[in-house]
C-alpha cells in the first residue's frame, strides 16, 4: 500500500472535494474527452458530461453546453484536468439546483468558471455594483468599464477575467496583490485568465476569505474590507467595550461579526434599548435597534419620528434618511431592512461603525490593550497558521488561533483532514466543552498522533495546548504544516526508490532548478541572507515557468524598498501560478526560515504536478516508464513520471 500513488491535484481544496475513486474515474473521463490533437476543449465536454451519473436525466447536452458558455463563449478553449474538475462541480451544483435541493447551491468562486447569475438577489447585486462603482471608479484599468449597470449582467461579464476580483481584494486589504502580476490586457487568453483566477483565489485565502464553499459575502461585497478595522490592532478604542484583562482576551478571540454585534449592543444599552441584538437579520427587521443606534451615535441628527411610526417600511425609510447624513446608505434599501437581509445589514452596520463608532480614547485602557499585543514575529506566524487551517476546509472556522486550538478539537480536525484514520473520534469531545479534562483528552490525542508522525514533542503534553502555550502551539503547527507539504510532495512520486523527502531535498531541488535554467543564484540554507534580495525565488519561478516573471519589473534588491518590491512581486507571481501560500513580504526580507521552506515547497509541488499532468495527458507517455519524452506546442520537452523520479534522484 505504501507504493500507491493516487490522482493528485495541486489545489488542496479542489482535491478535498473528491475521493480517490472519484478522481480516478473523472481523470479517465477527462482523458477520454481528448480530441485528435490530444487536447481537451470546452466543446469536447458536453457529450462526456452527459454520460456521467450525476447529470443523467437532469441536464441535457444543450443544458451543459449553455452552462459552460456562461464561463467562456469560446468553446474551442483548451482546459486542463483541474478546470475539468471545477466545471464538474459547477455542473453538479446546477444539477442539484434543478432538482430543487436547496441544501447545496452553486457558490461564488467554487470554481473559476462559475457565475453568480443564479444565486444573487437583485438587492445584493445592486449593493455590490454600488460598492464597486464607488470605490473603483478611478482605477486606471477599470475606469473604462465603470460604472456598471446594476440591471444588467455586466458585473458577471467583467468578473470573468479575474481583474475585478483582484482589484477588490486589494481594496479590502491594500497591498495583498502586487498589481504588476495581474494580467490586464483587454483580451486575455485562457491561460492568462486562469492565472488571474488562481491569483485571486490564493490571495483571497491569504486575507482570510472562506474559499471553501465560498459565499458571495466574502469578495464581491468586500466583507473583508468592511470588517478590517474590527480588531484591537486597527481600532484600539474597542477596549472600551470590556472591563478587565480577561474580557480583553475574550474580545481578541471574537470574530469581526461578533465584535460588531458587541459594539452595537454596547451603544444600544447606553441608549436604554432593552433587547439584545444577536444577528443581522430578524433582530433588525423592525428597525427599532437602528433607530436607537443612530440617535445615540449622531444626536445632532436625532429624531423621535423614526420610533413613532408604526409601519416598518416607513421606519426603514426614515432610518436611511438619517444614515445618509453620515454618508451611510450605500448597502441597503428599506426592503432589505424589512426582509432582514443578513449580508446587507452586516455591511450597513459595519459602514456605520467606520463612519461613527462612538468610542472614546481612554488612555489607561488603550495602554493596557497595547500590552496584550504579541510581538511582530508571533503575530505573523499566528496569521499564517490560522489562514492555512481555514484554507483546509475543516468544519470549524478559526478566528483566534491561540484561543480556538485550546480545546484540541480544531487540531484533531486538521489532522483528520490531512490524513484520514489518524484520529479516533470515539475518544474526542466536540465543543462546547464544559469539563476541562475533556479538553486535555483531546489535546493528549493530538500530541499522541504528533509523536506517531515523528514530530519533535519532547516534554510536551496536551495540557500545554489547553493552557495556551503560544510557543509550543506554533511549534506544533509548523510541524503539522510541514507534514502536509511533504505528504503532497510524496504523493507526487518524489519518494522514488522508497526514500522520504527532507528539507535538504527541497533546497537541492531549488538550487538545481535555478542552475539548469542557466541562472547563477544559489543558497546554502533557508536562512541564507541572500534570499532577502528576492533574486533566488524570482529565478526559481522563472525556471519552472519562463513566461511568468516580467524581468523589467524586478529591482536589484539592494535597498529595503527594492527588496520589498521584489518580495511582493514574488508572492503574487507564486499565487498566480497556483501556489497556496500565506507568508508576507517581511518574511522574505527578514528571511524567515520556516516561510522560505514553505514557499519553496509550494513552488516545487506546482512544478512536479505540472510535469506529472503533462505526462499523463500526453498519449505517447501513457505506456509507462519506457515512454519517450514528448514536445509541447512551445517546443519544450516534457518528462514522463519516471523521468521526474530520475531527475529527483539525481538531485539527491
Amino acid at each position: 500500500m505504501s507504493s500507491f500513488v493516487g490522482v493528485v491535484v495541486s489545489d488542496q481544496w479542489l482535491q478535498s472535494q473528491f475521493t480517490q475513486v472519484e478522481l480516478r474515474g473523472l481523470n479517465s473521463n477527462f482523458l477520454s474527452a481528448r480530441n485528435q490533437s490530444g487536447k481537451v476543449t470546452l466543446g469536447d465536454l458536453p457529450p462526456v458530461m452527459c454520460k456521467l451519473k450525476a447529470f443523467q436525466d437532469i441536464l441535457s447536452g444543450d443544458d451543459i453546453k449553455a452552462i459552460l458558455r456562461e464561463s467562456s463563449s469560446d468553446m474551442t478553449e483548451e482546459i486542463d484536468f483541474e478546470s475539468f474538475l471545477r466545471a464538474y462541480l459547477n455542473l453538479q451544483a446546477r444539477a442539484t439546483e434543478k432538482k430543487g435541493d436547496s441544501k447545496t447551491s452553486s457558490s461564488f468562486l467554487k470554481a473559476t468558471t462559475t457565475t453568480l447569475r443564479h444565486t444573487i438577489s437583485e438587492s445584493e447585486r445592486a449593493s455590490y455594483v454600488s460598492h464597486i462603482n464607488s470605490f473603483l471608479r478611478d482605477d486606471p484599468f477599470l475606469k473604462d468599464f465603470l460604472p456598471i449597470d446594476p440591471s444588467s449582467n455586466q458585473l458577471f461579464d467583467l468578473a470573468k477575467d479575474g481583474v475585478l476580483l483582484c482589484k477588490l481584494i486589494n481594496l479590502a486589504v491594500p497591498g495583498t496583490i502586487d498589481e504588476r502580476a495581474i494580467n490586464t490586457k483587454n483580451v486575455l487568453n485562457p491561460w492568462e485568465r486562469n492565472e488571474n483566477h488562481s491569483l485571486c483565489l490564493n490571495s483571497a485565502k491569504a486575507i482570510g476569505c472562506t474559499v471553501v464553499n465560498i459565499g458571495t459575502q466574502d469578495l464581491i461585497e468586500a466583507r473583508i474590507q468592511l470588517l478590517a478595522d474590527l480588531n484591537l490592532r486597527k481600532t484600539p478604542q474597542l477596549v472600551e467595550l470590556v472591563e478587565d484583562s480577561k474580557e480583553v482576551e475574550e474580545l481578541m478571540s471574537l470574530s469581526p461579526e461578533k465584535v460588531l454585534l458587541k459594539w452595537m449592543n454596547f451603544h444600544l444599552k447606553k441608549a436604554g434599548y432593552k433587547k439584545e441584538v444577536t444577528n443581522f437579520s430578524s433582530d433588525l427587521k423592525d428597525g427599532e435597534a437602528y433607530a436607537h443606534l443612530l440617535n445615540t451615535l449622531a444626536p445632532e441628527h436625532g429624531t423621535t419620528s423614526t420610533l413613532d411610526t408604526e409601519d416598518p417600511t416607513e421606519r426603514a425609510n426614515l432610518i436611511l434618511e438619517q444614515a445618509e447624513k453620515l454618508d451611510c446608505k450605500r448597502y441597503v434599501t428599506p426592503k432589505d431592512i424589512v426582509e432582514g437581509s443578513a449580508n446587507l445589514n452586516l455591511a450597513f452596520v459595519a459602514q456605520i461603525f467606520q463612519h461613527r463608532n462612538g468610542l472614546t480614547a481612554d488612555t489607561k485602557k488603550l495602554s493596557f490593550a497595547v500590552m496584550m499585543e504579541d510581538d511582530a514575529q508571533t503575530s505573523r506566524e499566528e496569521r499564517c497558521f490560522r489562514l492555512w487551517i481555514n484554507s483546509l476546509g475543516i468544519d470549524t472556522y478559526v478566528d483566534n488561533l491561540f484561543e480556538d486550538v485550546r480545546t484540541g478539537w480544531v487540531l484533531l480536525e486538521v489532522l483528520d483532514k490531512l490524513s484520514k484514520g489518524l484520529v479516533n473520534w470515539k475518544h474526542a469531545t466536540k465543543p462546547p466543552i464544559k469539563m476541562p479534562f475533556r479538553k486535555v483528552e483531546n489535546c493528549n490525542q493530538v500530541i499522541s498522533i504528533g509523536k506517531e508522525l515523528n514530530f519533535s514533542l519532547v516534554n510536551v503534553a496536551g495540557n500545554d495546548i489547553v493552557q495556551g502555550n503560544k510557543k509550543l502551539i506554533l511549534a506544533f503547527l509548523w510541524q503539522l504544516m510541514r507534514f502536509s507539504m511533504l505528504q503532497l510532495l510524496k504523493n507526487l512520486k518524489f519518494h522514488a526508490l522508497g526514500k522520504e523527502i527532507t528539507d535538504a531535498d527541497i533546497l537541492n531541488w531549488a538550487n538545481s532548478k535555478v542552475k539548469s535554467a542557466g541562472r547563477r543564484s544559489q543558497i546554502e540554507s533557508f536562512k541564507d541572507k541572500n534570499i532577502s534580495s528576492g533574486k533566488l525565488f524570482l529565478e526559481l519561478l522563472s525556471a519552472v515557468e519562463p513566461r511568468v516573471v516580467n524581468w523589467s519589473l524586478v529591482t536589484k534588491g539592494k535597498t529595503d524598498e527594492d527588496k520589498k518590491l521584489n518580495a511582493t512581486y514574488i508572492i503574487s507571481v507564486a499565487r498566480k501560478l497556483g501556489c497556496s501560500i500565506f507568508l508576507l513580504p517581511e518574511d522574505i526580507i527578514e528571511v524567515n526560515q520556516k516561510m522560505m521552506l514553505t514557499l519553496t515547497a509550494s513552488i516545487m509541488s506546482w512544478s512536479l504536478q505540472k510535469k506529472t499532468e503533462n505526462s499523463e495527458s500526453n498519449p505517447a507517455e501513457i505506456g509507462g516508464s519506457d515512454a519517450s519524452p514528448a514536445a509541447t506546442p512551445d517546443g519544450d520537452i516534457v518528462s514522463t513520471t519516471s523521468e521526474v523520479e530520475k531527475e529527483v534522484e539525481q538531485e539527491r
